[in-house]
């Protein structure tokens, strides 16, 4: 019996290696029936168009196919999700969403799609760092435990400004009111670019921004970086603490973008893609342009990808529904 049991335990997991095996080759013989579609669901020239254009170029060339990278904009994102979400399932039409999509569905309450539902994660494509500065001629504190001080004193006395209303900076400074019990007053705008100008300006305390945007203005002493969101210090200013070394655990916040097919899409045409984005990323002029952009990307698998795509859903839409979103 005991024999038997062993017997059929070697077979049961000799077929699981030799379908795992016969995936593996079907994956690296996949090639895309058609030119692939990859969208932007916002208007040409920002950050998604930036890290989507040089690795679908780079996969265009892995796979002898064109891939088409097209800006689909409207409904902060949501109207191209949508496209993608309803499209053929056959690994030729693609998101490239960004962390503001992971709580979409809360934002816009008729966005038609969510993330972890109605996609399959292809890869992880960027992660941009974000960290909170001040104008020192405005808001002269030290660190961030002097800033928290600040703001206990006084409630709602320092204005920190926002890329907008829903926005990923909107909901970072609502995570760190409520992981450090301060009030903060936050004044929403278009876009970051804005909120860095009044920052300069002296028109506003503080903002959340991505560490390459200030990085310039860090070092030159015209801003203050008070802490970055990671879980390690950046090499662009490395003595800045992150927010855990500066007395606030659990706050991890960056602007990240990755690759997403409809979620019907077959393992092998995304274990196909996932290969060739990952292969893509390795290339040192990908690497070069990432670094000029203070972004980085961790090479990881599918399934990793997903899980960190589901705790960010999870995590922003929580925090998203506390703040009295969604918004009409």
């Amino acid at each position: 019996m005991k024999f038997t049991r062993s017997l059929s335990r070697r077979a049961a997991l000799g077929g699981l290696l030799a379908a795992s095996a016969a995936g593996a080759a079907d994956a690296q013989q996949w090639r895309p029936p058609r030119s692939m579609n990859w969208l932007v669901p916002f208007p040409p020239g920002g950050s998604n168009d930036l890290f989507a254009r040089p690795v679908a170029a780079q996969v265009s060339q892995r796979f002898g196919k064109p891939v088409v990278v097209e800006n689909r904009s409207g409904a902060g994102g949501t109207l191209g999700g949508m496209v993608v979400a309803r499209a053929r399932p056959d690994g030729c039409t693609l998101l490239v969403a960004n962390s503001g999509q992971s709580f979409a569905t809360v934002v816009y309450a008729e966005s038609g799609f969510d993330l972890v539902r109605d996609f399959a994660p292809v890869s992880n494509i960027a992660k941009v760092p974000v960290g909170l500065v001040v104008n020192p001629a405005k808001l002269d504190v030290k660190d961030l435990a002097a800033f928290i001080a600040a703001a206990r004193k006084a409630p709602d006395s320092i204005n920190i400004g926002s890329s907008g209303l829903g926005t990923m900076p909107h909901l970072a400074i609502e995570l760190l009111q409520r992981r450090t019990g301060i009030k903060l007053t936050h004044v929403p705008y278009r876009g970051g670019g804005p909120a860095l100008q009044d920052l300069l300006a002296g028109q506003l305390d503080a903002t959340f921004q991505p560490l390459s945007t200030v990085a310039s203005y860090v070092q030159s002493g015209r801003l203050r970086a008070l802490a970055v969101a990671t879980t390690k210090r950046e090499s662009m200013l490395p003595a800045v603490p992150t927010f855990a070394e500066a007395g606030v655990k659990d706050f991890e916040v960056s602007t990240w973008y990755g690759l997403f097919a409809p979620r019907a899409t077959p393992a092998v045409p995304l274990d196909a893609l996932h290969a060739a984005v990952q292969a893509a990323l390795a290339e040192p002029e990908i690497k070069r342009i990432w670094q000029e952009q203070g972004a980085s990307v961790d090479l990881e698998s599918r399934q990793a990808f997903g899980d960190f795509v589901k705790a960010e859903v999870e995590r922003w839409s929580a925090i998203a529904r506390t703040i009295g979103l969604p918004m009409e």
